[in-house]
């Protein structure tokens, strides 16, 4: 990971388009989502990865159909999609594609694509680097058909994964089946697209050499002006979000997904001025605020994602962090929040 984002997501204008294209007011997606009303005319607008999964919510919400997202890339307009997908379609073949995709994706959303490929198969998940829930059905809908729909329309065929698998439940539909062509597994360990590597290779006939040399050196220098602006403490803190319930993370784990030497990252988080320990404190504080926001979060349940071994030690630090304890804060900072009734020594 050569640098983290922002928790910066751009809505373009061409997913108002396709909103629009199935028939959904923007103002009405905006109002379920509970955003602001003239977001969809704001090109330079931001929202959160908290925000763009309700946008995503919403859609779903507002829909009567039973896969809205898959019809929102179909109704998607190629030549108004934003200069960090529109490469994509001008690229050299299916392979190329997916690669730009993947590197230029961090323009639009903090989100990373990985890819591997091996024994005939290129799998392709997407991480979501500021989430604190599963993206949406409808949000990985979208990611894979639209992959799946770059190589369509790009090699002029109607190609078809291996396989794809998602972690939901059955929704007793035919509709994936039947727009992927391909076997679908339901309530499988993670949400993957699973491609031939031989359909890799097919060329895209509009493959235009030209635009690409315009746009691909403004979109690496836009990438890297966007790393450049990420502190090394706060790429630190990303990895720690998001390794916490699975223990205590260390340096030495932190500087391996960073790709540098323990030494190196050492030397970097003190040159800013700061600790591992004091950033692994700031991460635990930053995702406990956030996971708390959620009404529905179980206080045991936060406690677990933040690493503590039971609610009564992250009842502790959090008094330390906020001077109350997590349910007066959310009486404090959510109106007409009512604490549960279970786990009354933390109230």
């Amino acid at each position: 990971m050569s640098g983290v984002p922002g928790d910066k997501c751009k809505v373009p204008r061409a997913f108002w388009r396709a909103v629009e294209g199935i028939g959904l007011p923007p103002a009405a997606v905006l109002r379920q989502a509970r955003l602001p009303a003239a977001l969809h005319i704001n090109e330079h607008a931001f929202v959160t990865t908290v925000q763009y999964f309700a946008l995503w919510k919403a859609l779903e919400e507002l829909s009567a159909e039973p896969a809205p997202g898959i019809r929102l890339v179909q109704a998607a307009d190629t030549a108004i999609h934003p200069p960090s997908t529109l490469a994509a379609f001008h690229a050299r073949d299916y392979r190329d594609g997916i690669a730009r995709i993947a590197r230029f994706k961090r323009l639009c959303t903090p989100e990373q694509l990985n890819v591997a490929e091996e024994n005939g198969e290129c799998t392709i998940s997407s991480e979501w680097l500021y989430a604190t829930e599963p993206a949406p059905a409808i949000a990985t809908d979208v990611a894979f058909a639209f992959l799946l729909e770059l190589g369509r329309r790009g090699t002029g065929q109607h190609l078809t994964p291996r396989r794809v698998e998602f972690a939901r439940a059955d929704p007793k539909s035919d509709v994936h089946r039947e727009y992927f062509g391909c076997p679908v597994r339901y309530a499988a360990p993670r949400d993957l697209l699973v491609l031939r590597s031989a359909d890799l290779d097919r060329p895209f006939p509009g493959h235009n050499p030209e635009l690409l040399d315009i746009l691909t050196p403004a979109l690496a220098a836009a990438l890297g002006e966007l790393n450049a602006q990420s502190s090394t403490s706060d790429q630190v803190k990303v990895v720690l979000k998001r390794s916490l319930a699975s223990g205590r993370p260390e340096l030495s784990g932190v500087a391996r997904e960073l790709g540098m030497s323990e030494r190196t990252l050492q030397r970097r988080i003190t040159e800013e001025g700061t600790s591992f320990r004091e950033l692994l404190v700031n991460a635990r504080q930053e995702l406990g605020r956030q996971l708390l926001s959620d009404p529905s979060a179980d206080i045991d349940e936060v406690a677990c994602l933040l690493g503590y071994q039971d609610a009564s030690s992250f009842y502790r630090a959090f008094r330390e962090w906020e001077g109350t304890t997590p349910n007066r804060w959310r009486e404090l900072n959510f109106d007409g929040f009512k604490p549960a009734a279970s786990g009354s020594f933390l109230q």
